[in-house]
């Protein structure tokens, strides 16, 4: 299985870095050195130019390396009981991993993947957090874009979890 970490907190975290440490990615995404804009809600990675995202920064090759690896783990702060602006950013910029179809999968609307790919992803979270509140939107987002969550835990917990 090919691990991909994609790191939204500050690269000096300590235990971001302890996290990464014990998981031992393959590649690790550190988001705070990419220029990342936040989704523009265009639709252009629909309609217009299908899959690829009209804003030009670093996230295409971060999309890219979704496609690539098996799972994805996120390292990423909160704010208000949920996820922060950053990682709340990033989701937002999966879009082009689906289409804008929508089909009945298990009784509940899905976007039509745009790839036949299945994705794993999983967060570790820092700071306070309502954890069936931030669960609960993982599975969400996974299931839209043809994937299944590994769940999200604070990151302290990362051994216990991931080990």
């Amino acid at each position: 299985m090919s691990l991909l970490i994609v790191n939204v907190l500050p690269m000096e975290e300590e235990v971001a870095q302890r996290a990464i440490q014990l998981l031992k990615p393959d590649k690790v995404w550190e988001t705070t050195t990419m220029r990342l804009l936040p989704c523009l809600g265009c639709n252009d990675c629909w309609l217009k130019t299908p899959g690829i995202c009209a804003i030009k920064d670093d996230y295409s090759e971060l999309l890219k390396d979704y496609l690539a690896y098996d799972t994805t783990i996120f390292l990423a702060g909160t704010a208000l009981g949920f996820i922060d602006y950053r990682m709340k950013n990033l989701a937002d910029r999966l879009l082009p991993l689906a289409t804008m179809y929508t089909q009945v999968v298990n009784g509940e609307m899905r976007h039509v993947p745009r790839y036949d790919k299945h994705y794993r992803f999983g967060l570790l979270y820092k700071g306070e957090a309502d954890d069936a509140y931030v669960n609960r939107w993982l599975v969400r987002m996974a299931l839209n874009m043809n994937g299944v969550s590994l769940g999200a835990f604070p990151i302290e917990q990362a051994e216990e979890v991931f080990s």
